[in-house]
């Protein structure tokens, strides 16, 4: 039985999310109208047709984003897929190459949004740099480039966490919390960055036709501090993190000649549901705080059934959820960065009323790990 983990905070003086930032491609789709160009890239019979819209329907996504101009193109005037639909797909080395050419300029914007919102804080200030991504990976990397393109100090501390999944930021936020801890005047910025639609996969197995209908591509940042001096901020109260056995093979992700391939398998959701209650009872036990006094939820959107099965063990309504829904619906999953979406949100929508008030938050991935946070709100 593999052990859990815990961070489990000292009173000392706190650690808190003091700005968020969010970032999407040029690029966007509504659903129904990729799922047309999709059919075509995959040469599908009729019936695969009707298929493939039902479970693009069943998504319960609106819109997603691209770095790629081809899925709001046709045949014929693509610059990324084939125009002979008999070639082969791009190879990972080219789809690294076009990560290489856009992960910068979406990670910047992201930062902006971020650092724009900054009360008492300047980019100047920033002591550590943690990158996260699963998507793609180069040398001197993503870190190196925003160090120069902020112009940072070339002696900025630097930690990059990838190929992690979903989870992704939650393990760049228990970095962020330690180095605080260790050094109240640390200035912490976070950056996720996710190019998903780079590992669109010529296939009709279901596990790629369910990921190639979900993912989305965005970036987000987060400024992490100790001890905040301005009023707005997200308080960091306990992190944890289990692993549910033999679950494995049930979601993966590994390096492909054509990409970066992703198994999805269809007990993810139930998988979930039979290990979410009793993880997030552990969570709330070990801070002492029990399932009522949890005010707001920000649960990673990996999909209907995930949600779903998330709310039905945990005894909570799709209200409660709705931030999920929300981000899901306008943004698709964007692996790591969708986290970030659903803070801003959170962040967008509280009001002075809300001071004090609770966030529990998850996200599940490879493993299957389950990872979650509790947030105070202090507004």
């Amino acid at each position: 039985m593999p052990k859990s983990t815990w961070t489990r905070h000292s009173p000392s003086h706190a650690v808190a999310i003091t700005a968020v930032g969010t970032a999407n491609p040029i690029y966007k789709q509504h659903q129904r109208d990729v799922v047309e160009s999709i059919a075509t890239l995959l040469n599908l019979t009729s019936a695969e047709k009707r298929l493939l819209r039902s479970v693009y329907r069943a998504t319960g996504i609106g819109y997603r984003y691209s770095v790629l101009s081809d899925f709001c193109q046709t045949p014929g005037n693509f610059t990324f897929f084939p125009n002979d639909l008999t070639q082969a797909f791009p190879t990972t080395a080219l789809r690294m190459k076009i990560y290489q050419e856009n992960a910068l300029a979406l990670s910047l914007l992201a930062i902006k949004n971020c650092l724009d919102q900054a009360e008492c804080s300047h980019q100047s200030d920033i002591t550590h740099l943690i990158t996260v991504s699963c998507t793609g990976m180069y040398a001197p990397g993503l870190d190196i480039d925003i160090v120069y393109a902020l112009q940072l100090n070339s002696t900025t501390k630097r930690t990059c966490i990838n190929f992690m999944g979903c989870y992704g930021a939650f393990n760049g936020l228990k970095v962020a919390d330690a180095i605080c801890r260790a050094d109240p005047n640390a200035k912490v910025l976070i950056v996720c960055v996710e190019l998903c639609t780079l590992h669109f996969q010529k296939s009709k197995r279901m596990d790629d036709v369910i990921s190639n209908a979900i993912f989305s591509d965005g970036a987000g940042a987060l400024l992490i501090e100790a001890n905040p001096s301005q009023r707005k901020y997200f308080s960091l109260k306990d992190f944890y993190c289990d692993l549910i056995p033999n679950t494995s093979q049930e979601m993966a992700w590994s390096i492909s000649d054509q990409g970066f391939d992703i198994v999805l398998s269809s007990y993810v959701p139930e998988v979930i549901r039979s290990g979410i209650a009793g993880f997030s009872k552990k969570l709330l036990t070990r801070a002492g705080c029990a399932s009522s006094a949890i005010d707001f939820y920000a649960i990673h959107p990996g999909g209907l059934k995930i949600l779903k099965a998330c709310e039905e063990s945990l005894g909570i309504t799709k209200e409660h959820n709705q931030y999920a829904y929300h981000v899901l619906h306008q943004y698709g999953n964007m692996s790591s960065a969708t986290m970030i979406f659903l803070l801003k949100e959170i962040w967008n929508d509280i009001r002075h009323s809300d001071h004090d008030k609770t966030i529990f938050s998850c996200a599940f991935g490879p493993g299957l790990t389950l990872e979650s946070m509790l947030l105070k709100i202090h507004a």
